[in-house]
């Protein structure tokens, strides 16, 4: 299991697209890489729409499992992928980088949501067939 590629989904609250990728990933990856999630602050509790949109399209209880964390907090991690934060991403040292550049749908309506949560979804299965050839 050591030889488990390890991918940090990085944004500076740790609280909506990060943990809705770190949810995603493990939901659709978790056969290829571990994620996670993490910021340089954190949040009381996860994104309620995100946590509402999540369990209604996939089934999965973000809260159950995930909480807002620190970078501090991260094991070593092979890939980060930035979120796009729009200001100074966090570093974590890594072996792959890359940026979603993903618009913070917080406080939109469930379109908005939907469109990032399926932008998310896409871009997990794209990660998941290049970390395969890693």
């Amino acid at each position: 299991m050591n030889n488990t590629i390890k991918v940090a989904f990085i944004c500076v609250h740790n609280s909506c697209r990060s943990q809705i990728a770190e949810a995603l990933g493990k939901h659709f990856a978790a056969d290829v890489f571990e994620s996670y999630s993490a910021g340089t602050e954190t949040k009381p509790e996860i994104n309620k729409d995100a946590v509402r949109l999540m369990k209604k399209m996939y089934g999965i209880d973000m809260e159950e499992t995930q909480h807002s964390k620190l970078i501090t907090e991260l094991p070593e991690i092979d890939v980060v992928v930035k979120m796009g934060c729009n200001v100074v991403c966090p570093f974590v040292p890594n072996d792959h980088e890359e940026d979603w550049g993903l618009e913070d749908p917080t406080g939109k309506s469930d379109e908005e949501f939907k469109k990032v949560i399926g932008t998310i979804e896409k871009n997990i299965l794209t990660l998941k067939e290049k970390v395969k050839s890693m």
